[in-house]
């Protein structure tokens, strides 16, 4: 099936990002095919965000309080009607122009599809050497455990079949989120493949990932997927 063919639903997890998120919006529905809906799910900003996400022609869902980005990622998956999920960050690191290489990517026989930022490339200060460091440790810990050959199990822009994510049991609250899904298709049985993306600096606000504590969180979220009763 073609990309044109596809019902697509782009899901974007927001805090406090109105600086950029009426761009990403446009840029989404700019150069998605197969569009069906755009979600963004505000999670509890106090910055305008949501206003912003309607304007630029998004379908917001306002959470209350501010309960993280897995929390927010697994609320648009709920409510998300496409049969491919499309996900990217808010926060204008991610060009939106490369969602249809992700989608061609997504060919029979694949469940996901992973814009690697180590395949591609990170423009000048769009990456700390620490979190740098600790995403190629965590992914080196993926491949070990899973038997995987993955390169980037930790970026935020992807998209996965509808019917792959359906197969995974989601909990992650915050930035372990990447992993519990990338994990949850693999133990599924799917077949995951990456394609090279660029990743440029953040222009606007600051991120909330701690990098020890949601490294440890994350680490711990592998180890639990690899060792816990299948489920």
């Amino acid at each position: 099936m073609s990309a044109e063919a596809r019902a697509v639903s782009v899901v974007l997890a927001a805090y406090n990002e109105a600086a950029t998120i009426g761009a990403v919006v446009a840029g989404c529905a700019a150069h998605t095919p197969g569009l069906i809906e755009l979600i963004v799910v505000d999670d509890g900003s106090t910055d305008g965000t949501a206003a912003l996400a309607e304007r630029a022609g998004a379908v917001v869902h306002r959470l209350p309080d501010n309960r993280g980005k897995g929390h927010a990622i697994r609320h648009g998956i709920e409510h998300a009607r496409g049969d491919i999920l499309m996900f990217l960050d808010a926060d204008g690191q991610d060009d939106p122009a490369e969602i249809p290489a992700l989608l061609d990517a997504l060919v029979p026989g694949v469940d996901m599809v992973v814009g690697s930022r180590f395949l591609g490339r990170f423009g000048p200060g769009a990456i700390t050497p620490v979190n740098r460091a600790g995403n190629q440790l965590l992914t080196q810990v993926v491949n070990l455990l899973f038997g995987a050959r993955l390169t980037d199990t930790q970026a935020g822009f992807r998209c996965v079949r509808r019917s792959a994510a359906d197969r995974c049991t989601l909990s992650a609250a915050r930035y372990d989120i990447e992993v519990d899904l990338l994990l949850g298709v693999l133990r599924g049985g799917g077949k995951i493949v990456e394609v090279p993306v660029r990743r440029e600096a953040r222009l606007h606000g600051e991120s909330q990932l701690g990098s020890v504590r949601d490294g440890t969180r994350i680490l711990l979220r592998i180890l639990r997927r690899r060792f816990a009763a299948r489920v």
